[in-house]
């Protein structure tokens, strides 16, 4: 049987991206985000989501430069990597997909090194799907191993 793998498809511009659904905790609506100084500019702030703070990644704003325009249909996507949990801005959580590995293909930016976490492209009838490393995005930002530093010792500072 063939291999199927399950994708929350959302949007960032004009395109369609994916990211697999194990690493998803939670669809949000945006909602208040508290901007932080001093931090690199792609983190809109920190967001509260379930009473956990988390900082929010502004997707737009990593791949093309300006920062996400918030309308109604502006979602939160809540994403667990290796026990670091962080927001991803998005401008809209479409649906959750299958896709068969004969529709992943790859695809020749992998090797370039500011868009390894770029996995593939699904391939479907009318679309493509740029399908994305979450864990391989979060290690590409710069800055981002300081803030994982902070919250891990916040969580654990919480827990005491």
């Amino acid at each position: 049987m063939e291999g199927l793998s399950k994708a929350l498809v959302f949007t960032a511009g004009n395109e369609e991206y994916g990211i697999p659904i194990p690493n998803v905790i939670s669809i949000e609506k945006f909602e208040n985000i508290t901007p932080i100084p001093q931090l690199p500019g792609f983190v809109k702030g920190v967001a509260k989501v379930r009473d956990e703070l988390i900082p929010a990644i502004d997707f737009e704003n990593v791949l093309y430069g300006h920062q996400l325009d918030i309308g109604g249909s502006s979602r939160i996507i809540v994403l667990d990597i290796q026990s670091f949990v962080y927001g991803l801005l998005v401008k809209d959580a479409k649906e959750i997909i299958d896709i068969s590995e004969h529709q992943l293909k790859q695809i020749g930016l992998i090797a370039y090194q500011k868009t390894s976490y770029l996995s593939g492209i699904a391939n479907l009838d009318s679309r493509l799907i740029t399908m994305v490393d979450t864990e391989k995005f979060i290690e590409a930002l710069d800055g981002i191993k300081e803030i994982k530093h902070y919250m891990s010792e916040y969580r654990a500072e919480q827990e005491v």
